[in-house]
C-alpha cells in the first residue's frame, strides 16, 4: 500500500477524542446526578421500584438516585458501578436508606455474586452506558432467584424510523458528551437476547424531552414466563 494510499485511509477515519478525566470524573457526573433527579424522574423511579422486596441488587448505581425511592420491604441492597461517582453525595444518601446497602466498585459484566440469590435487580439509566449490555443481562439472569425479577427504565431507540436515524447520526456525539451513554439501543430486544421474559413493557416519550433522547423502556422481565409478548417482539 502506498503512502499516499495510507493518508487517506487515516483521513477517513478521524481519531474520536475521548473525555477528558476531568470532565468524566467532576464535571459529567454532577451533571449528570441534577438531569437524573428531576421531579418527572423521579416519580419515574418511585412507579418503577414501588413492588421492589428481599435481597436487591442494582447495576449502575451511580450516585445513588434510586435510594430514597426503595420501600421498606428491602431487605439489604447490593450495588455495582465500575466507577465512584460524587462519593460523599453517595455516602450521605447511603446514610439515610432505612436498610443495609453494600456499594461495589465493579463491572456489570462480571457480577461477583453467586447464582439464585437475589430477588430482585434493578437497572436504571445503565444500559445505554454498560460496554456490554448483554453480558451485563446475561449475568443478571445468573444471580437471580428463579422467580425473581429485573426492573428496568431505560431511554432508548425510537421505533420511528425518521427519530432512529437521528438517533444513530448523533450517536458517536453523545457518547462522548456523556462518557459512553448510546442513544440507539434497543432494549426490549437486548432483555430479550439475554434469555430473560418480558412480563411487562411500557413504550413512551418522556414529557419536555427531545425524542432523540427520551424513548423510554420501562419493564419486568423474569426467568420464565408465557412466550406471548416474548414471540411478538421476536416477529
Amino acid at each position: 500500500m502506498s503512502g499516499q494510499q495510507s493518508r487517506k485511509i487515516d483521513r477517513a477515519r478521524p481519531h474520536r477524542p475521548l473525555p477528558t478525566p476531568m470532565y468524566a470524573t467532576y464535571i459529567f457526573p454532577r451533571l449528570m446526578d441534577w438531569v437524573l433527579r428531576g421531579e418527572r424522574l423521579q416519580t419515574e423511579r418511585r412507579l418503577l421500584l414501588a413492588p421492589v422486596h428481599g435481597l436487591v441488587l442494582e447495576i449502575g448505581f451511580g450516585t445513588g438516585l434510586n435510594l430514597p425511592h426503595y420501600p421498606p420491604t428491602v431487605t439489604a441492597l447490593h450495588t455495582v458501578d465500575p466507577a465512584p461517582l460524587l462519593p460523599d453525595r453517595v455516602a450521605v444518601r447511603v446514610a439515610q436508606a432505612s436498610f443495609p446497602v453494600h456499594v461495589r466498585h465493579v463491572s456489570a459484566e462480571r457480577l461477583p455474586y453467586d447464582d439464585a440469590r437475589f430477588d430482585y435487580a434493578v437497572s436504571t439509566f445503565s444500559l445505554c452506558t454498560i460496554p456490554d449490555p448483554g453480558k451485563a443481562l446475561r449475568e443478571i439472569r445468573r444471580v437471580l432467584k428463579p422467580d425473581g425479577h429485573f426492573l428496568f427504565l431505560e431511554h432508548g431507540r425510537s421505533d420511528d424510523p425518521h427519530i432512529a436515524r437521528w438517533q444513530d447520526r448523533l450517536n458517536p456525539l453523545q457518547q462522548i458528551l456523556a462518557c459512553g451513554c448510546n442513544l440507539d439501543r434497543r432494549i426490549d430486544q437486548l432483555v430479550l437476547d439475554a434469555g430473560l421474559w418480558l412480563e411487562q413493557l411500557d413504550r413512551y416519550c418522556l414529557p419536555g424531552v427531545p425524542r432523540i433522547g427520551g424513548e423510554m423502556y420501562r419493564g419486568t422481565a423474569r426467568l420464565n414466563g408465557p412466550p406471548s409478548l416474548h414471540s411478538r417482539l421476536e416477529a
